[in-house]
């Protein structure tokens, strides 16, 4: 009996300290008594104005503006309600009514006492006359909320938009975000939305019965004041970033360039382009929806970090250093090529002859010289290829490339550098050897990368031999970012001894090898040509890499074209023309652009994207489509 009854006491002692904590959350706390209260004290939220946008010279490129919105509170809809002469107010239908009102009623998320966004974008002549006569209706009332302004109709991917959260969104950050509130949902203001958003501010008022305000609660001694969002200064250069576009305008693809002192990027341009300005406003939903859907050209697609080429005959410069680095090639090794040479059971064509050695391989492409120091790479160890490939991927991944970098960017590719795993998995264990994947010698195979990164190994060899994590914040509020991730360089796996032949490699392709064509007297280049097969007959990929000056690299510049065929023929003019606005404030050979303005290959993206759906069997003709509307127009008429 006495166990009882000190267990009765434990209980007892338990519970009161229990009761006691809840007593003192409830009561004394005024967080919670706020809360308790709510019948009587209701949060009214100030939404701040997210941070500008500005470009590396200070020019502002997203602002804000405020717009009109209609706001809906559930607690204070009553049964007198006359739906249709408020539609009427505010010129929806009943239906369009019923659709926006249901899920703001029914979703468990939205408290019933807090407003919601009803109807957003209001003109100025439909609040004049809405404001009339909305005393009617005391669960609505009018608001305004901050919203962006682009100011500029170019850098789409870079900028982003904002958007109204989900309930998923709202579930990642609930203590922040509301129904109704906008977000970064891609580009620069999803990657900075903790920076851009600020604080929103929350003033306490006391409610009547009738839910109007009675006054502020303890004079606002627990009201929080809005803050606005910082200001961040991005490292493009936006007159670079609007050539770049302006270059790529009638094609698909990308062009990056970085300063590889700095790794800021200097311009992000994907093709198709997005005007930012198209995601705001009234017509803002519509315009998303469209882009979005928009199967053949996926604009929403950042082409220069999503997506993943073969680097092609770029690629060689990195085999050039590793296989110097694994002491399979030096400057003066030679490799027979006679317009090309057989691997294994396959003919690979070259436009090369005689016993080529690197600097000329590198100055004129030759795939021999690549293909077979790649399989001497790989068959160092002739006892272990697979330890060969491992080796190769290390120091190939070493220059950025196999990672998404951890940079400030919405999105990105990792690409794909394979190793040993990789083989095992595709081919089975045993089933590959250095023939099966001599094409990695040449960019081709299975080798994958994105744009920005081949910007950044190009940095890499400027720098002979380290990068700078590439970002495209330069300032936060006007203090240079911090982060040691993009302050402190990171070395390759390539002794710096190996990097000046390469590079004289890369001289000699602008100066007398495969971009001679892009050669000018106002600075010097250093680059090279990539074709990169495309299967299923289509036009090839065109590719080009630069840095300038050689002796001073201030930029480095990727340029990728979807089906642009030679890699002389559109990546390299879009590239030269890029280090020639960025080092020389102008464009001085306007014949360049002139004749990249005419190159418009739309026409074979049509055919490539049709080809596709035929394979797919998706395809339906246009005959066929006219036919069934014929059809369906002549049921209507009988």
């Amino acid at each position: 009996m006495k166990h009882y009854k000190i267990l009765f006491i434990c209980v007892v002692a338990v519970t009161a300290i229990y009761i006691g904590r809840i007593s003192y959350i409830q009561l004394f706390t005024e967080r919670y008594r706020l809360n308790g209260e709510n019948t009587s004290i209701k949060p009214e939220y100030e939404i701040p104005l997210r941070g500008v946008i500005m470009d590396r010279k200070g020019r502002i490129l997203v602002g804000n503006m405020l717009t009109y919105e209609l706001n809906y509170t559930q607690s204070m809809m009553d049964d007198s309600f006359d739906t249709i002469q408020f539609c009427k107010l505010v010129d929806i239908t009943k239906q369009e009514f019923i659709e926006k009102i249901t899920p703001l009623n029914s979703k468990r998320s939205y408290q019933k006492s807090i407003p919601k966004v009803f109807l957003k974008n209001l003109e100025r002549k439909d609040v004049a006359r809405i404001q009339e006569k909305l005393y009617r209706y005391p669960a609505f009332s009018l608001g305004r909320r901050p919203e962006r302004s682009y100011l500029v109709e170019t850098a789409g991917n870079v900028l982003g938009y904002i958007n109204e959260v989900n309930d998923a969104y709202i579930k990642r950050d609930s203590l922040y975000y509301l129904p109704g509130d906008l977000a970064g949902m891609a580009g620069v203001e999803k990657s900075y939305e903790a920076e851009l958003r600020g604080v929103k501010g929350v003033k306490y008022y006391k409610k009547d019965i009738h839910q109007q305000n009675i006054g502020s609660y303890e004079d606002g001694k627990y009201d929080i004041d809005a803050q606005s969002g910082k200001d961040l200064m991005l490292s493009i250069d936006y007159e670079l970033q609007a050539l770049a576009e302006e270059l790529l305008e009638g094609k698909w693809g990308a062009a990056v360039a970085i300063d590889p002192k700095t790794g800021e990027i200097l311009c992000m341009a994907s093709a198709p382009t997005i005007n930012p300005k198209a995601l705001t406003g009234k017509y803002k939903q519509h315009n998303l929806y469209q882009l979005l859907n928009d199967s053949m050209r996926k604009p929403m697609y950042d082409r220069a970090v999503q997506a993943a080429y073969p680097p092609g005959s770029t690629f060689k410069l990195l085999n050039g250093l590793v296989g110097q680095q694994l002491g399979v090639i030096t400057d003066s090794t030679a490799y027979a090529c006679r317009h090309g040479s057989r691997i294994g059971r396959r003919f690979v064509k070259c436009h090369d002859a005689g016993m080529i050695r690197l600097v000329p391989g590198i100055q004129n492409s030759c795939n021999s010289y690549f293909c077979k120091s790649y399989i001497g790479m790989l068959e160092k160890d002739s006892a272990n290829v697979e330890k060969g490939l491992d080796e190769w991927n290390k120091l190939i991944s070493s220059f950025g490339l196999n990672s998404y970098f951890g940079n400030d960017l919405a999105v990105g590719n990792k690409g794909n550098i394979p190793d040993s795993k990789f083989y095992n998995q595709w081919y089975s264990k045993g089933g590959w050897n250095a023939y099966s994947i001599f094409s990695n010698g040449i960019g081709q195979g299975e080798v994958l990368t994105t744009p920005l990164q081949m910007a950044n190994f190009v940095s890499a060899i400027a720098n002979k031999g380290f990068y700078y994590t590439p970002h495209i914040v330069k300032e936060i509020d006007g203090k240079p970012i911090e982060n040691s991730n993009f302050t402190k360089p990171k070395k390759t796996l390539v002794d710096e001894k190996y990097f000046p032949k390469v590079i004289q490699g890369m001289s000699q392709v602008v100066t007398n090898g495969t971009a001679r064509g892009i050669l000018t007297k106002s600075f010097t280049q250093a680059g090279k040509t990539g074709t990169s097969q495309v299967p299923h007959g289509a036009r090839d990929h065109s590719n080009f890499v630069l840095f300038a000056p050689v002796e001073n690299p201030k930029i480095a510049i990727a340029v990728v074209v979807e089906n642009g065929g030679f890699g002389a023929t559109s990546a390299a003019p879009i590239a030269t023309l890029l280090a020639e606005k960025y080092l020389l404030n102008k464009i001085e050979r306007t014949y360049l652009v002139e004749r990249l303005k005419k190159m418009n290959l739309y026409g074979q993206y049509r055919k490539n994207y049709i080809n596709k759906l035929k394979a797919k069997g998706w395809y339906v003709a246009p005959d066929t489509i006219k036919a069934d509307s014929l059809k369906v127009d002549n049921k209507r008429k009988n």
